[in-house]
């Protein structure tokens, strides 16, 4: 062969190479995402019958059974949730009764045969509904003021099968300090931002109790201080169920990047939410500017760190629907872009290992492209189209969540 004809083979050979890159298909983001495990973090629980200002417009669960299947969700942890009240039997004991409620209703929903659930106490039952093509419910818990004060309950609550644990909601209880500090109105003022510093004494018997029976601690709605002591003091990782990124949407609800760096030591994830008012750009002076401006006219404290979802600060109901309103319609529809954008962050900071989608659906969040379970896929489609790969895809949906089931159960004792 001459040197011409060797030049001539190579360049055909280089022109295959490059024909057979331009003729590999692109991945299908269909069946990317039914080839996952696609897992929602945190949901809400809704009780028949009973009034909700948070679900879909059609007046029943974003993720109610179809909803999830519409969407290919095969699992979502449903958090079992109270109230902030104060630290009083009576008020211990509505805490109690409002969770059984909700655990009743998670029963009755598993009970049905014609949903298609399972109840998922372990990772290998997760998998194995997945396998079989059924749908799985994972019950988490969120505020220990249904603890009555008493550390103890984590067995209770274990033993019924709950494994996803948020000591905090909003407010400060008798476990940890809260993110968002409870509004006082008959002192016309927000608790102090912390109480214990941390955790309580309750707080760490808690955490060790989690711990010890395999359970997943839940950092999100805990202060900086709680949470970092959270990710010091856990023998497992953590999650972060439904929380953004502090850097691009800075909101007391969001995880500062010294927070993320530590729950990658950790070993943890957090989930990044579909929920505007943890998303938006928090650097626009003209938004800050108007969403203070609602904060004023609806009576509350103008210069509080957390944006929206203060309804309950206002007892008038007509002025708690007008500054509802008008903080949505200023934050506008949200976009799915603004969800990749804060899981780009995390993938940038910390590793695509460390990062999952939770939703908070029930509970005010939803937002264009991913207003409910069925918009799932849209995700899957917005991911692919960033570069990431149909692994990367599996871990972000649902692998994640799992290694971290995985390794608390072994830290188990």
């Amino acid at each position: 062969m001459t040197a011409t004809d060797a030049a001539r083979a190579l360049a055909l050979l280089a022109l295959a190479a490059l024909a057979g890159c331009a003729a590999a298909p692109s991945p299908d983001p269909l069946q990317v995402h039914a080839d996952a495990l696609v897992l929602d973090a945190h949901a809400d629980i809704e009780i028949p019958g009973r009034e909700s200002s948070y679900v879909g417009a059609d007046g029943r669960s974003k993720v109610a059974p179809d909803k999830l299947a519409a969407g290919g969700v095969d699992a979502v942890v449903m958090a079992i949730a109270v109230n902030p009240g104060p630290r009083t039997h009576e008020s211990y004991a509505e805490a109690d009764r409002r969770a059984r409620d909700e655990l009743q209703a998670v029963r009755d929903l598993v009970a049905d045969p014609a949903n298609g659930l399972v109840l998922a106490r372990s990772p290998d039952a997760l998998l194995a509904a997945h396998d079989d093509g059924r749908r799985a419910i994972i019950l988490g818990m969120q505020n220990a003021r249904m603890f009555g004060g008493d550390p103890a309950a984590v067995d209770r609550w274990f033993d019924q099968g709950v494994r996803v644990f948020a000591l905090t909601h909003m407010g400060h209880n008798a476990f940890a300090d809260s993110s968002r500090p409870l509004w006082l109105a008959e002192l016309g003022r927000h608790e102090a931002l912390e109480e214990h510093g941390g955790l309580s004494p309750l707080g760490r018997e808690a955490l060790r109790r989690i711990n010890d029976r395999g359970g997943i601690v839940d950092i999100s709605q805990l202060s900086r201080n709680a949470a970092l002591e959270v990710l010091e003091r856990s023998r497992a990782p953590v999650i972060a169920s439904h929380s953004g990124v502090r850097a691009l949407t800075d909101v007391s609800r969001n995880l500062s990047d010294a927070e993320l760096d530590a729950l990658a030591a950790n070993g943890g994830v957090i989930h990044v939410p579909p929920f505007r008012g943890y998303l938006y750009d928090s650097t626009d002076p003209s938004l800050d500017r108007d969403v203070r401006a609602a904060r004023r006219a609806a009576g509350i404290a103008e210069d509080y760190f957390y944006p929206f979802e203060l309804y309950w600060e206002i007892p008038d109901p007509e002025v708690k629907a007008t500054f509802l309103r008008t903080v949505s319609e200023r934050l506008g529809p949200g976009s799915v872009d603004q969800l990749l954008d804060h899981i780009d962050h995390v993938v940038a900071r910390i590793g695509v290992e460390h990062v999952g989608i939770g939703t908070d659906f029930n509970h005010g969040s939803g937002l264009a492209g991913f207003e409910d379970a069925s918009g799932a896929p849209n995700i899957t489609r917005g991911l692919l189209a960033r570069g990431y790969s149909a692994e990367e895809l599996a871990m972000i949906w649902g692998g994640n969540f799992v290694r971290v089931w995985r390794e608390a159960e072994a830290a188990a004792r």
